[in-house]
């Protein structure tokens, strides 16, 4: 490969970029006083793999910060936009004389920016109005550490955590309880007892809520924790990339060396064979190494069809929970919670109103926001007249789905519905729930899209239908 050549124009893009994701996720002060002052001067490509940039830093001390308080974050965002790993050598130049802009030529336009901000540090309620910072008080490791923000939610949302998505926001009822007794068990002992987590269930049970829950708790105690969270899709694509540009060795550098892995919606790699490769040697890496993978499904690992057989003999050996439909109550309960969380009261009557009509999670998230916007936006009254629009609103589009919905959606959802799994709905047993459950499903389809009666049969191990 020819090597790769970088101009001064290039550098300067690619460091604006880089800025403006670092701007984005610390404190005006902190991005003032370390940043502008440092700007990227110099991209080396040492080979394929390798690339090494270079920031300079109008003082020692900001050396020492910037790799102290910044290297890592600074790291991940340049190799987004040189797309290799690369690493970042910091070194003091006198910008002015290599006539390199800046924004920030003085400390004394530091300690404006600085001092413009309301919350300078935790003593700075103390400080008189009229005295101004310091350069020792400007440039103590106090100070710049309250300057950051909380290090634990910059990096959960790089790592691209949902933030209300934590144990405290997670309400429990009998059809989740074990799961998320799993999820707190491996968070406060991850990779010893429950090696890989499997959790599987219908849409809007709480799958993502809880492994975002397991790693925001992981983090929380181990803010340099190593966690991955990608959807089967995205894992998927990733090894597609990495093979069009002969870049595995990146790839696998990434996945096989995390403390924490989590893949939601695994089923989709399901029948392709490189992916499934590739899977499996990550799989087997870390758990030779004790690192936790936690895995999400729409359903248990012996249905996945065209998964291999290596991989779900795997996911078996770990621990398999089944998340349930939400019952009435726990719908109730997650109303309340994501009302509270948007600042919304809802009174419980209300609460269990909308929970009676709606069937999941995601649906009540959904009509929370419409009920915000109309508050909001609209200014209208939180009262029974909007709940009625609201709800009107989501069955009409609810009941549109369900027309475009394929065979197996429907199957699922009766499937759901009854608390029993896809499997047997659809197989030979004749016990009284089965039966009730598998004709149901036999009239949507029907009724609904229409299917023959040939068709249907198929659908449930070969019956003649009639």
């Amino acid at each position: 490969m020819s090597e790769q050549v970088y101009d001064t124009e290039t550098i300067k893009q690619i460091w604006q970029m880089t800025m403006a994701d670092l701007e984005s996720s610390l404190s005006p002060a902190f991005f003032n006083t370390w940043i502008i002052p440092s700007p990227l001067t110099d991209i080396r490509i040492e080979n394929d793999q390798k690339a090494i940039a270079t920031i300079s830093c109008m003082t020692a001390f900001h050396v020492t910060n910037l790799k102290t308080n910044l290297y890592g974050q600074i790291k991940n965002s340049l190799e987004k936009y040189i797309n290799k790993p690369l690493e970042i050598e910091f070194v003091v130049t006198d910008l002015r004389q290599k006539n390199i802009p800046t924004n920030h030529q003085n400390i004394g336009e530091v300690k404006r920016a600085i001092s413009a901000q309301k919350s300078f540090s935790q003593n700075e309620d103390e400080r008189s109005n009229n005295q101004s910072p310091t350069v020792e008080e400007l440039f103590s490791k106090a100070n710049i550490t309250s300057n950051t923000v909380d290090k634990v939610k910059i990096k959960a949302g790089q790592i691209g955590l949902r933030e209300d998505y934590t144990f405290k926001s997670f309400a429990v009822s009998s059809s989740n309880e074990m799961a998320h007794a799993a999820a707190t068990a491996v968070a406060n002992n991850p990779g010893t007892s429950y090696n890989p987590l499997f959790l599987y269930g219908g849409v809007g049970v709480g799958k993502t809520h809880l492994i975002h829950a397991v790693a925001h708790h992981i983090l929380q105690k181990n803010p340099e924790a190593e966690i991955i969270y990608a959807s089967g899709e995205q894992f998927t694509n990733e090894i597609v990339r990495a093979i069009k540009s002969h870049n595995t060795l990146q790839l696998k550098n990434k996945y096989r060396k995390t403390n924490l892995l989590l893949l939601d919606d695994i089923q989709f790699i399901a029948g392709k064979t490189a992916v499934q490769e590739e899977f499996f040697h990550t799989f087997n890496a870390l758990t030779a190494i004790n690192s936790q993978i936690i895995l999400t499904s729409d359903r248990p690992p012996q249905e996945i069809s065209l998964l291999e057989d290596r991989l779900r003999s795997r996911f078996e050996a770990g621990l398999m929970i089944d998340i349930q439909q939400p019952t009435f109550e726990l719908r109730t309960a997650i109303l309340l919670l994501k009302a509270q969380s948007n600042k919304l009261n809802i009174p419980i009557e209300m609460a269990q109103r909308i929970a009676s009509q709606v069937d999941s999670a995601r649906r009540i998230e959904g009509i929370i926001k419409k009920i915000r916007s109309a508050v909001e936006l609209q200014n209208l009254p939180l009262d029974s007249s909007l709940i009625d629009r609201v709800l009107q609103t989501e069955v009409r589009q609810n009941q549109k789905k369900v027309i475009k919905a394929k065979p197996q959606d429907i199957i699922k959802t009766v499937a759901n519905h009854y608390h029993i799994k896809q499997s047997a709905v659809r197989g030979k047993r004749r016990s009284k729930e089965l039966v009730r459950a598998r004709h149901v499903a036999m009239y949507l389809l029907r009724n609904e899209l229409q299917i023959p009666l040939e068709e249907i049969g198929q659908w449930f191990s070969g019956r003649d239908h009639s």
